[in-house]
């Protein structure tokens, strides 16, 4: 039986105490080894690049450069290597940087040691792990910018987007014709796949969409 090689931690936290309670924790697991500790980010990059663990356990707030900053120098000098978010602080100005600099997880020091030894299992695999309430907030953040970046108008072609400006302008089909140089019939075959998109019943609804959506603006 070929024996597995064993996940290669480095612990990043600028307090002694929570790196020899990590140190302790993982020194019982059997397919875990701690191949270093840093008390900096400074320290911790120079580390990463040299001994290119699988998982970073990373403190937030150090001395020197923060967690924030590390992991995005971390993940620079060893891109294999996965950073694990592990701080005191839930906050969104915490949050979203940590994630946007590259962490994969990002728990709580109050996590149940079962839990962080299965959090640095599934790291290894490209498999994130989030503390409830920071999920609740990034969750939140999401549907936060899906709301802010959806375009209603996403399925309407370039030119279904200008016979729709001219609907909500108060133009005739015959105008819209005469406007785009096409024929009546082109007109009404855009008006009509216009409202298929937008699930709307007439050209009057489709109208105040464009206005309440930003399509048309006041001169």
């Amino acid at each position: 039986m070929v024996k597995m090689e064993p996940i290669t931690i480095l612990i990043v936290d600028d307090h002694a105490i929570v790196r020899h309670g990590l140190c302790a924790l993982f020194k019982i697991q059997p397919d875990c080894l701690v191949i270093g500790e840093a008390d900096s980010g400074e320290t911790a990059v120079r580390l990463a690049a040299e001994l290119v663990p699988d998982v970073v356990l990373m403190d937030l707030l150090m001395p020197g450069i923060d967690g924030v900053e590390t992991t995005k120098r971390v993940k620079q000098v060893s891109p294999r290597s996965q950073v694990i978010v592990l701080t005191s602080f839930h906050e969104d100005q915490h949050i979203f940087p940590a994630m946007r600099a590259g962490a994969l997880s990002y728990v709580l020091k109050d996590i149940d040691p079962g839990q962080l030894v299965e959090t640095v299992r599934r790291a290894v695999h490209g498999e994130s792990m989030i503390h409830p309430r920071v999920a609740a907030r990034v969750v939140q953040e999401i549907r936060v910018t899906k709301r802010a970046d959806f375009n209603p108008f996403a399925e309407l072609s370039e030119r279904e987007l200008e016979v729709l400006r001219l609907i909500a302008g108060g133009l005739s089909n015959a105008e819209i014709a005469a406007q785009l140089i096409i024929s009546e019939k082109t007109v009404k075959g855009h008006v009509s796949n216009i409202l298929s998109k937008l699930h709307m019943l007439d050209r009057t609804k489709a109208a105040v969409f464009a206005w309440e959506k930003g399509l048309m603006r006041p001169d």
